[in-house]
């Protein structure tokens, strides 16, 4: 895709999340093969600006339109993230296993839920219904997992 076919995905889906027209986003595509997420997004609340970046060299997801709204919706979860941050921040003392844990946690947390998410939003209103796979497929089998574990008996 170019980049004006991705600009009318990312604006289709900005007014279906109802984030704009209160706030500003612009895409930028990442031409770098060092880079290794697919999407990402760049917050800035004060202005109510966004940027949503794009791998467009190697990315791991198939599917485009399902990174853009996985990364819009962090944008509409922002809050929420930066009100639990800041309590994990107050709470424990950083780099201590207590708060390595609440952190992990949290964005495991964070990332389902946006991912959950993603896949109601899309499979509801989606062009492309079709799940990325493209991380999965890079994991290791559950065979893999577990091959050289002892048996407890």
């Amino acid at each position: 895709m170019d980049k004006n076919e991705l600009k009318l995905i990312v604006d289709k889906w900005s007014k279906k999340l109802r984030i704009t027209p209160n706030w500003d986003i612009v895409l930028e595509l990442v031409n770098d093969v060092n880079w290794s997420k697919t999407g990402d997004i760049k917050i800035d609340c004060t202005d109510q600006k966004a940027i949503l970046l794009l791998n467009t060299t190697c990315p791991k997801q198939e599917n485009i339109e399902e990174v853009i709204v996985h990364e819009l919706l962090h944008l509409k979860m922002y809050p929420l993230d930066q009100v639990t941050e800041s309590l994990i921040k107050s709470n424990f003392t950083c780099d201590t296993p207590e708060y390595r844990f609440a952190y992990s946690q949290f964005f495991t947390a964070l990332e389902q839920t946006v991912e959950e998410m993603t896949k109601c939003f899309l499979f509801e209103f989606g062009e492309n219904k079709e799940l990325s796979f493209g991380r999965c497929k890079l994991q290791k089998s559950f065979d893999e997992l577990y091959n050289n574990l002892q048996n407890l008996d």
